[in-house]
């Protein structure tokens, strides 16, 4: 008697697991329909990130940028308008602290591209490289935010430069 109720009761406890696994994948299938049923609207929002377009005022000229379609470059987008103190460095880069640390989910590498402008996450700065030297950026990397699009050789010049970015009209 007693292990026919036990019996009874695991078979209820087993049954109920069951059911509510079927209601969780029936749910994550919903979940599944509907965010494939309209791929659109998800492709255009990171297409429109990833072709975010930016002004980058610095030293009386109003460069070009685009930023990059990852975390990291959205967080960036979400400080702009930005105005950024710029130092040099190595002679090959100007760097500047953002007001708050971003996303570090962004691609990293120890390799960099005249124009790139990059996310230093050990000290949360953005940098912006105007020439290659031909080294390497050190671990962690440095996360590719986006791009100047043209006027690159403005940042070539000594000492410090006040930067503005902001999303371009």
């Amino acid at each position: 008697m007693l292990a026919q109720r036990i019996s009874k009761q695991v078979s209820l406890i087993f049954m109920s697991f069951l059911i509510l696994a079927q209601v969780s994948a029936a749910a994550d299938a919903a979940d599944s329909r509907s965010s494939s049923s309209s791929p659109r609207s998800t492709i255009n929002r990171d297409q429109a990130v990833g072709m975010t377009k930016v002004i980058i005022k610095v030293a009386g000229k109003e460069l070009p940028g685009t930023l990059a379609d990852n975390p990291t470059a959205r967080e960036f987008a979400s400080l702009l308008p930005l105005h950024i103190v710029m130092d040099d460095l190595f002679g090959r880069e100007k760097t500047g602290p953002l007001p708050r640390v971003i996303s570090t989910r962004g691609p990293s590498s120890d390799v960099y591209n005249v124009g790139e402008i990059g996310y230093w996450s050990p000290s949360h700065d953005v940098a912006i490289y105007y020439h290659h030297d031909g080294d390497r950026i050190p671990s962690p990397g440095v996360i590719n935010i986006g791009r100047v699009d043209s006027g690159i050789e403005t940042f070539n010049v000594p000492g410090s430069l006040d930067v503005i970015v902001e999303r371009a009209p």
